[in-house]
């Protein structure tokens, strides 16, 4: 098995070290080691070749307040030395509640998973950058999935009201439910972690 490159095993260390720090219920931390236990194994196999869009300029103001938190920072700057290596992309389909400026406001980039740096199916892991002002769309997938948030920002789970997890904030979807989130007057950054068998 060939070993990750650097920039990539740093990135994902880093990413479950801070998962398993922040995550706060039962749900959140049997998915995060669900995903490590997963991730402990490289996949074989070329990535997905580097992309980048021009909201991607915002990363380094994104990811600006989880650099000042002692806790954060190794993942914050982790995330910025992979930066150029990431296969940025927009979100396809049909982006029900999305604001006004939703395409080109935003990215996601998945380092590990599906069309990810690191082509898999059982473990996602991934990040995603909003504009400010910019509503991600209401959607929903069949793998659960934790959130770490390193910015300001807001979320919604189903119908309920939109909560602020605040810098380090970590929350759990599970399978199936509809959730969105929208970023403030500055620009929102996320990371994510799905656990995915079945796709095994």
């Amino acid at each position: 098995m060939t070993p990750r490159p650097a920039p990539l095993r740093e990135a994902l260390d880093a990413a479950l070290a801070a998962l398993a720090l922040r995550a706060r219920d039962d749900a959140s931390r049997l998915c995060v080691a669900r995903v490590a236990e997963a991730l402990a194994m490289p996949a074989p196999g070329p990535g997905a070749i580097p992309s980048r869009l021009t909201v991607c300029g915002l990363l380094p103001e994104a990811a600006a307040p989880a650099l000042a938190d002692p806790a954060l920072r190794p993942l914050a700057d982790a995330l910025l030395a992979l930066d150029p290596q990431l296969p940025w992309r927009r979100r396809g389909g049909e982006a029900p509640g999305a604001s006004e400026g939703f395409a080109e406001g935003h990215a996601n980039a998945m380092i590990a998973g599906p069309g990810g740096l690191e082509q898999r199916q059982d473990a996602w892991l991934g990040v995603s950058l909003l504009a400010p002002h910019v509503r991600y769309p209401d959607h929903d997938h069949a793998p659960e999935e934790t959130y770490l948030v390193l910015s300001d920002g807001e979320f919604r789970q189903g119908e309920g009201a939109w909560f602020a997890p605040g810098l380090g904030g970590s929350f759990h979807n599970p399978p199936g439910i509809r959730h969105a989130m929208r970023a403030g007057a500055k620009p929102l950054l996320a990371l994510w972690a799905l656990w995915a068998p079945r796709a095994a």
